[in-house]
């Protein structure tokens, strides 16, 4: 069985087009479960309108970990809410190749939501780059890993004190618990709205740089790179709003 693990805060454009591809599915997941950061918008509105279960978020890492603990799933898959599930199979070809690998944790190739070429260049570039240091170094974004639940469990999930590139140390630390692959069979497609509000130039600076630090001076448990969760800015953190 499967759940999805959704962290979110202030996400009420994107989700709805997540949920609705995750709806379309051919295979269709035990539970879904907003790990929602005090939105103050229409998020946890949405995610009850498609049947979600609400528990408490935080930042990435740690909201991830709340909803793979209340989770049912044998395995989890945690999205980001600014992806879609554009193939339809999607769920069901990736169950498929990971059973059929034995594989403990997973993820696949990243394509942006944009037809500009740097978009795709970006991209195709990231994805070759996690294929081919795989024998030195694994990666996976966080909008998109699969994790059996009980592997998740014994690593003790996300590094709760690494603030940036928390997803690649995670995938790092998979491989010494289980088996961890790049799916062949599905893509998983993200929003650029990061590119646009950060710029691409300064994405790809801050990313090449928290590569490096990761492999020559480990996990970044700072705040130098300055990283933002939450599309919209705002100074308001009402939990009751999401009805907890």
């Amino acid at each position: 069985m499967l759940s999805i693990v959704i962290p979110t805060k202030n996400e009420e454009t994107f989700l709805p087009i997540l949920l609705a591809s995750i709806r379309g599915q051919t295979r269709q997941p035990q539970e879904i479960i907003v790990a929602d950061a005090h939105s103050d918008d229409h998020t946890c509105d949405i995610a009850r309108s498609f049947g979600c279960r609400i528990v408490e978020g935080g930042m990435p890492g740690p909201g991830r970990n709340r909803g793979a603990e209340a989770a049912h799933g044998d395995f989890v898959l945690f999205l980001d809410a600014d992806v879609q599930l554009r193939d339809r199979f999607f769920l069901q070809h990736a169950m498929e190749e990971i059973q059929s690998r034995e594989l403990d944790f997973a993820t696949c190739d990243v394509i942006p939501l944009s037809h500009r070429p740097v978009d795709r260049l970006f991209h195709g570039f990231y994805n070759k780059y996690s294929r081919l240091t795989f024998p030195l170094r694994a990666h996976a974004p966080g909008f998109c890993i699969f994790a059996r639940k009980h592997m998740h469990e014994q690593m003790r999930g996300f590094d709760e004190t690494v603030v940036f590139c928390e997803d690649h140390d995670y995938a790092q630390r998979c491989r010494q618990f289980g088996s961890f692959g790049y799916l062949n069979h599905t893509k998983i497609y993200v929003s650029i709205r990061r590119f646009d509000r950060d710029g691409r130039l300064a994405i790809a600076v801050k990313y090449t740089l928290g590569e490096l630090h990761l492999m020559a001076l480990g996990p970044v448990r700072h705040q130098y790179f300055h990283y933002e969760f939450g599309h919209k800015k705002s100074a308001v953190h009402d939990a009751e709003h999401c009805g907890r």
